[in-house]
């Protein structure tokens, strides 16, 4: 039939597909919206159906229309008119510019190869929209990136510069390991350097454990900020101490998610309901050098990109991070703003990747030509 004739395909111009790929992206970029919303919320992609989170209204299909329908309705819900954040649009957007650049540099040398970057740049914006409004990655997109990313390296072998599918397998099973393998390494490390952080106090300070954060006499750390696993603990040598009604004196405080021990007594923070009081001149606090989720997610860009796009990714995320994470705190420090000391990588790390599909030949020259 000619339908299934690949020079009938090939007469098609370009353009059209380019227009087809935009829209298609658009549609995407809508569902990927939907993950933004319910995967840290443990809620189904599938169902319910799209609807508005104010007033739960089903939305019809002829107001679900990516892009186009926002603007009409001017970000507010057709029925209840409560607002619709502008990310909505925003992920449309950038998802249908991401899908058509994906197109329009990699379609004319193979269409799979479009796509399968497609596929990749997809979950970079539910991985980077997440992360930045709840600290976490979800698994769906860092474990289920490594399988899509090795089973595509059969379908579209050129995501490793190669034509033959077994050998792309290789090289993408070798980014798994390189991506996971590093970056555990680097976690491991920073752990072990990094993994506490001393704050000096006046001697006779007071600080108090209250109910969601740790109160110094100058600012609070929210307990979220602190404890990224079961086994970090805060630390204090008190002079004194006091819960409730009782005294203690010159012993040592830990709190861990699951415990709370005093000297030789331990106790279950859920039990306790009066505010810990201690006077110390420091405070332990145990400090997150990368998440555990970064290290899926570099052994998902492994699986995607080759050990060669995790090495880039890293230095280029790190240089990027430091970067822009030193010029917040200098605005916070300005504006006297209280500083977070939790601080999303992942967006660092998929916008290097983005830069590596787009840009990695321009790389590759530049360090030939500088390196010889």
């Amino acid at each position: 039939m000619a339908m299934f004739d690949r020079q009938v395909w090939a007469a098609v111009p370009f353009h059209f597909w380019s227009v087809v790929v935009f829209v298609f992206g658009s549609i995407v970029g809508s569902f990927l919206n939907v993950c933004i919303y319910r995967m840290p919320r443990g809620e189904s992609v599938v169902s319910p159906p799209s609807h508005c989170p104010s007033c739960n209204y089903h939305i019809p299909w002829f107001l679900n229309m990516p892009l186009i329908t926002w603007v009409y309705l001017r970000g507010r819900c057709a029925h209840c008119r409560a607002a619709i954040a502008p990310r909505y649009f925003l992920v449309e957007l950038l998802t249908a510019s991401l899908f058509l650049g994906s197109w329009l540099r990699f379609g004319r040398l193979s269409a799979p190869l479009a796509l399968a970057y497609c596929v990749v740049l997809a979950g970079f914006i539910v991985a980077t929209f997440i992360d930045l409004e709840f600290f976490i990655i979800p698994d769906e997109i860092t474990l289920g990136g490594i399988a899509a990313g090795f089973l595509l390296s059969a379908l579209a072998p050129g995501l490793h510069e190669t034509r033959d599918a077994t050998v792309a397998m290789q090289r993408s099973f070798l980014g798994i390991l390189v991506g996971g393998g590093l970056i555990y390494a680097i976690l491991q490390i920073g752990k072990l350097f990094l993994g506490r952080q001393q704050v000096k106090l006046e001697p006779g300070s007071q600080v108090v454990f209250g109910e969601n954060s740790l109160k110094f006499p100058d600012h609070e750390l929210p307990y979220e900020e602190i404890f990224h696993r079961k086994t970090d603990t805060i630390v204090v040598q008190a002079a004194s101490a006091r819960l409730g009604d009782r005294a203690f004196e010159n012993v040592t405080v830990e709190l861990r998610p699951s415990s709370l021990r005093i000297g030789e007594e331990v106790i279950d923070p859920e039990t306790v309901k009066e505010e810990l009081v201690v006077v110390t001149d420091q405070v332990v606090v145990p400090r997150e050098a990368m998440g555990f989720g970064d290290v899926k997610f570099m052994a998902a860009i492994g699986a995607f990109l080759g050990w060669e796009g995790v090495l880039f990714s890293l230095i280029f995320s790190s240089a990027l991070g430091s970067l822009l994470g030193g010029a917040q705190f200098v605005y916070y420090r300005i504006k006297q703003v209280p500083w977070s000391t939790r601080i999303p990588y992942g967006p660092y790390i998929a916008l290097a990747a983005t830069a590596w599909i787009f840009g990695k030949f321009l790389v590759l020259r530049w360090l030939i030509l500088n390196l010889r």
